[in-house]
């Protein structure tokens, strides 16, 4: 998902190396350049009090989940946390005010990725390396995507989850239609679903979530040409106009045909809805939508990967990580430090998962996912994968996210217009990466 926030920060110099390392990914170059150190400000004293928890987990399950791991850290006696809990693009848009605030929230749920490197360069995000010394047995591939790119840590990964072509059991079974298996069957099935009076691809990049059309860009990207040159073109080492990537939008063109007219009208949670009611086919989404989704609809949910479009370039998956960093500025570092130290326990993992939809995967190699056959398969899909991105803005910048927003939702609109769309995007790109 994406940031909307500007930090302030010099985006060129972080965006230079902005490859991120997923999770298993091949040949990933070392997170952004920056370091985490105390807040220009001096010394913080340490003191006692409850630990507060910033959280942009405002879906009911996923509120619920949060709620579960704090009261269980809670129960457990020693230092105490409480969550304040806030819209999540209200929290994108405020992320930059908490930080640099007199009194910043203690810790906070987010993501790893470029904006966070940027802020660790400012010196406002709390070295958690001695968490990490707690941690076990934690693979190297989340070790590095939690760090500054300098030897310190600056986030505690406790969940991922993976990205997919969703769609209903029941509704395929009533329109005698299978998953597909490349991009030739993927449109056959539209057409057929079209056919049936069914929009066979529904969006949700309108209301406050454009940011899901990215998903379609990345997934194209790295199936065309693949996952080096999408970490190239979102550093700055290729170009938006570049006839590379002007070969994803004639291959998007041909899928144009088959969207729900409505896509980029209206937020993913509505586009949610209508992929339940049957109005839509298929919803290219992360598995985060399920917070959006009644429990009772989720064990007729599955997905099928995102069609094959070159059978010869390595296949890629978006497998975004989720977590806690912690401000610099807090005065109590002893107890964020027991905090995320639980939450990265596979005990805290567990709690949070079992509160939650269960449609999550937990970064602790020895806590249990939920089981079921979504999230079985889901596991399966990252772990195949020869490469793993994380999404547009956790691989580019939080700064690019609103030049992806523009681009990709006017090319739906108006896909004639794709040369000066592409022309534009770079443009509007090269302000973000020359700032």
């Amino acid at each position: 998902m994406s940031q909307r926030s500007d930090a302030g920060l010099s985006r060129r110099r972080f965006l230079r190396n902005a490859g991120l390392a997923g999770l298993g990914v091949v040949g990933a170059g070392p997170l952004l350049n920056a370091c985490a150190t105390s807040a220009s400000s001096g010394p913080v004293t340490q003191t006692g009090g409850a630990v507060t928890v910033q959280s942009n987990l405002s879906a009911p399950a996923a509120k619920s989940a949060i709620d579960a791991l704090v009261t269980a850290f809670n129960d457990r006696g020693g230092a105490s946390a409480s969550v304040n809990t806030v819209a999540s693009e209200t929290f994108r848009t405020q992320l930059p005010s908490y930080l640099t605030s007199a009194n910043p929230p203690d810790t906070y749920t987010w993501y790893p990725g470029s904006l966070l490197s940027g802020y660790a360069e400012k010196g406002l995000l709390l070295d958690v390396g001695d968490v990490w010394q707690t941690m076990g047995d934690y693979s190297e591939a989340f070790r590095t995507l939690s760090s500054d790119g300098k030897g310190k840590q600056i986030f505690v990964p406790t969940t991922y989850y993976w990205w997919g072509m969703f769609y209903r059991k029941s509704k395929f079974a009533e329109w005698g239609v299978t998953p597909p298996a490349n991009w030739t069957e993927f449109l056959a099935l539209c057409r057929t679903l079209q056919g049936k009076g069914i929009a066979p691809i529904g969006l949700g990049a309108g209301g406050n979530t454009p940011w899901i059309a990215s998903g379609w860009f990345d997934y194209l990207d790295i199936r065309i040409n693949g996952a080096q040159f999408h970490r190239d073109l979102l550093a700055g080492r290729k170009r938006f106009d570049d006839p590379k990537v002007k070969q994803v939008f004639a291959t998007w063109m041909e899928a144009l045909p088959y969207f729900d007219p409505s896509g980029t009208a209206v937020a993913f949670q509505d586009a949610t809805t209508s992929l339940l009611q049957g109005r839509t086919g298929m919803l290219l989404i992360g598995a985060f939508f399920a917070d959006s989704a009644p429990k009772d609809a989720l064990g007729d949910i599955d997905f099928f990967q995102f069609p094959i479009v070159d059978p010869a370039v390595p296949v890629a998956e978006e497998g975004p990580t989720d977590g806690f960093f912690a401000s610099a500025r807090t005065p109590r570092k002893a107890e964020v430090a027991e905090f995320l130290t639980y939450a990265a326990t596979a005990e805290g993992q567990d709690v949070y998962i079992k509160a939650s939809t269960g449609t999550v995967l937990p970064t602790n190699p020895g806590a249990k996912d939920s089981g079921t056959g979504l999230v079985t398969k889901g596991r399966k899909l990252l772990q195949d994968a020869k490469e793993l991105t994380q999404f547009f803005n956790r691989d580019s910048s939080d700064a690019l996210q609103p030049t992806a927003d523009s681009a990709l939702v006017r090319f739906i609109q108006n896909p004639n217009e794709v040369d000066s769309i592409l022309t534009d995007w770079q443009s509007a790109a090269e302000k973000i990466w020359n700032a």
